[in-house]
């Protein structure tokens, strides 16, 4: 049984959606595969932190969990009728279902009431258009970002090939027209709407079509200058780091952004060694005796 998603994320119950959000960023940056190579325990670890947020990053999903609809694997508890073949599904392709269009519902009463059940007037056959259908479906940040073609199983057995227009943004829908519920009498198919849950990235952040990095980089790094491998969108590309980089500077990519729209931008983090030698610690001792700074000399 899978374990509590509340209690893999680290949060409480109440947490807020945001409160989600930075610790699922946080969990998957401390164990995301490209960060942990080899190590099949973060590895695993990253698909339980990936599964967990599944359920709680998804409004929907996290209230039937609360409600006790679905377990933390994202099974059904009560099975409805078209949800037998779902459970087992890949996780990153869950969603759920819900039928729209309730003007459609009341048409369908209003022809029946004074047509009966097959739409007959005066011996004359009711073309009856199928109703709309809407789903909501959880796409990787990087599919987002690129684009790409997904082919997924909806709750009544149905088939759908989507592809997912490059740089979609979350909570964007896509209609598929004639894959929503049947006509009758020979009206057309109704259209099927899918809304987009975009996944955080545990490294890139999205700024309209720019992307955002953070990047950590060692003491002499920063001091003396150096070229870096640094991930984007696009794979990796190599970035000088001039010498003499603070912390918190940043630098651009150009064109690597969003479909080649926007940049990507680089903060440097310059991170200390964990342990400072001696001959690390008595030159920056002489060198503050003969180099005498100020940061904070402004302040007050």
């Amino acid at each position: 049984m899978a374990k509590d998603p509340y209690e893999i994320l680290g949060v409480a119950k109440s947490a807020s959606d945001e409160e989600i959000r930075k610790a699922y960023r946080a969990l998957a940056k401390k164990y995301h595969p490209d960060l942990n190579t080899d190590n099949k325990q973060a590895e695993d670890r990253f698909k339980e932190v990936s599964l967990a947020y599944d359920i709680l990053g998804d409004p929907e999903k996290r209230k039937k969990y609360d409600a006790g609809e679905i377990d933390a694997s994202g099974t059904e508890q009560q099975q409805r009728q078209y949800y037998r073949d779902y459970a087992g599904q890949d996780p990153r392709y869950a969603y759920s279902f819900y039928e729209g269009n309730p003007e459609a519902d009341d048409l369908g009463d209003i022809f029946s009431s004074f047509f009966g059940r097959r739409g007959r007037a005066g011996g004359r056959t009711i073309p009856i258009p199928g109703q709309d259908v809407q789903y909501q479906l959880t796409v990787d940040f990087l599919d987002a970002v690129r684009g790409s073609k997904k082919r997924v199983t909806m709750p009544d057995g149905k088939s759908l090939d989507i592809s997912i227009p490059a740089g979609i943004r979350d909570g964007q829908s896509l209609r598929l027209k004639g894959k929503g519920g049947p006509g009758m009498n020979g009206g057309p198919e109704g259209d099927a709407f899918v809304t987009l849950t975009v996944s955080p990235h545990p490294l890139f952040e999205r700024d309209g079509d720019n992307i955002r990095i953070e990047l950590p980089v060692s003491l002499d790094e920063a001091v003396l200058g150096a070229k870096v491998d640094v991930p984007t969108v696009d794979g990796s590309v190599t970035l000088t780091i001039p010498a003499g980089s603070n912390n918190g500077a940043v630098l651009r990519l150009k064109g690597k952004g969003v479909g080649g729209k926007g940049d990507q931008f680089v903060r440097l983090k310059v991170v200390l060694p964990e342990k400072p030698d001696d001959k690390l610690k008595s030159f920056l001792q002489e060198w503050r005796a003969q180099h005498p700074q100020h940061p904070r000399r402004n302040w007050g």
